[in-house]
């Protein structure tokens, strides 16, 4: 459309004002899962048992039923303290000559405590990236209970 000449302005069609959805801070969201709160208003609680998201946030009312993180977490965990456990053996290794048993002794239990202390802020970080990115029902569209329902391939009672 051409630009209004009198007044200077475009002209627009629709509603402008409810075209921009609300802004999802990637890098906030995050931090906030992180650090166990909700990752839309940062007051409520995120977790109700070690590994266990709330239903829905105290505070918001934000819906986390339908949160996937399940496989990435572990996967991030075992890549961090991975890297950080070979590479604390192979500098010790460098320093001082230790047994192989020794070796164990110190790393195991490292690797065991670090992975523990790191499992629910890095769920709650992929919570937190999934909400931001408005992925697995985290959007801002509300579910079509109209919506025509596929059945699942082989349940033929349709």
């Amino acid at each position: 459309m051409q630009a209004n000449e009198t007044s200077g302005s475009t002209l627009h069609f629709g509603d402008t004002a409810t075209a921009t959805p609300a802004e999802r801070p990637l890098g906030r969201a995050i931090k906030r899962g992180m650090l166990n709160s909700c990752p839309a208003c940062g007051t409520g609680r995120l977790f109700r048992a070690f590994l266990k998201p709330v239903e829905s946030c105290a505070a918001c009312g934000q819906d986390y039923t339908h949160q996937r993180a399940d496989d990435l977490p572990p996967y991030l965990v075992i890549t961090i303290v991975g890297h950080i456990v070979v590479g604390g053996y192979m500098a010790t290794d460098l320093v001082w000559s230790l047994t192989t048993w020794q070796h164990l002794a110190i790393w195991t239990p490292i690797a065991l405590i670090m992975s523990i202390l790191m499992m629910q802020p890095v769920k709650g970080g992929v919570i937190g990236l999934q909400w931001a990115m408005k992925m697995h029902g985290f959007n801002d569209k509300p579910v079509d209970a109209d919506a025509d329902v596929v059945p699942a391939y082989g349940d033929r009672t349709a």
